[in-house]
């Protein structure tokens, strides 16, 4: 009798080739996305770098670089401008800031209540001032917070005396505060509209049942779920008024050194006149990785702050 025959094994068994379907379909889809990669390397990643490496180097961006240690940092510190840029972008940034939060999630709730009529225009109405040029914007305003102004004029018809918007030390931190409000209170109460209908209705026919009010039901269910986009919405406003930059320069002047006047200059503005005035690339790149260091200060604050508050919320509930 035969022996039966036995298929004798290849080399290559068990062995997965190389280049297989999976690795091709990825291989398809990384080169869809890059890109992205490529362009966020050129225009993101490496202007990040070479500004931390442009800080330690005096340069006027034609001759050659010449290493000087921290000593940029030195006179950034040591000049008096850029803490009073310092304080005003502080100053602008509260007096833009805190105003127009409230002011955005009042509007929200007034956009998301069923008794108001023409709700999607008034959505299109808040967020037109957001994708309006603000270099227009800012021409306007500069007209109507003139010496001779709209708004002077108000105040004088209501016993006031003017106020100089243009020059006064307040006055011009009102004036660009203002600018500031009017043009991201829209944007923000679309963001808070945005959470306010992502709430069940059922919370709120409950609360109602219950007996509860509007106050409450905008106390105890409103504002708890609301949270993460107040969130949100605090930090990028936090950032925006960190980096203030073309309101001031328009409103007091880019031309000569409007926009360096000690009542209004704001860190980026500082930080344009040294490289782009004044020819000192290596301070200007100094100040951006300051600027960058205190806005990472300011939102892990934000961050802090709000998580105690949700903390605190929570432990009350509980």
């Amino acid at each position: 009798m035969a022996e039966p025959v036995t298929a004798v094994p290849s080399v290559s068994a068990g062995k997965r080739p190389f280049w297989t379907e999976q690795k091709r379909s990825r291989l398809t889809a990384y080169t869809f996305i890059s890109p992205f990669f490529i362009l966020f390397a050129i225009f993101g990643l490496y202007p990040i770098f070479f500004t931390i490496y442009l800080s330690f180097f005096k340069w006027d961006a034609l001759g050659p670089m010449k290493y000087v240690g921290f000593k940029n940092y030195d006179l950034v510190t040591s000049d008096p401008l850029f803490w009073t840029s310092f304080t005003n972008t502080l100053i602008m940034g509260l007096m833009g800031t805190i105003p127009q939060l409230i002011i955005a999630l009042l509007l929200a709730v007034m956009l998301n209540s069923a008794m108001t009529r023409f709700k999607k225009s008034f959505r299109v109405l808040f967020f037109m001032p957001n994708i309006t040029s603000i270099v227009a914007v800012t021409l306007v305003f500069s007209t109507m917070f003139g010496n001779n102004g709209m708004i002077n004029w108000l105040l004088n018809q209501m016993g006031m005396e003017s106020m100089a918007f243009n020059s006064g030390w307040w006055g011009v931190k009102i004036a660009i505060s203002t600018m500031v409000m009017w043009r991201w209170t829209g944007y923000n109460a679309i963001i808070f509209l945005s959470g306010l209908q992502s709430i069940p209705l059922d919370l709120y026919e409950a609360a109602r049942i219950d007996g509860a009010n509007r106050r409450q039901q905008l106390a105890y269910i409103t504002l708890p779920l609301l949270k993460p986009f107040i969130v949100f919405v605090t930090l990028i406003s936090t950032i925006g008024s960190l980096q203030l930059f073309t309101e001031p320069y328009v409103y007091l002047g880019q031309s000569g050194t409007g926009s360096t006047r000690q009542e209004g200059i704001t860190m980026v503005t500082y930080l344009y006149s040294e490289a782009f005035r004044n020819g000192f690339f290596g301070t200007a790149a100094a100040t951006a990785v300051m600027l960058f260091i205190i806005t990472i200060i300011f939102s892990m604050i934000n961050m802090w702050v709000t998580g105690r508050m949700e903390g605190d919320a929570g432990g009350g509930k509980a």
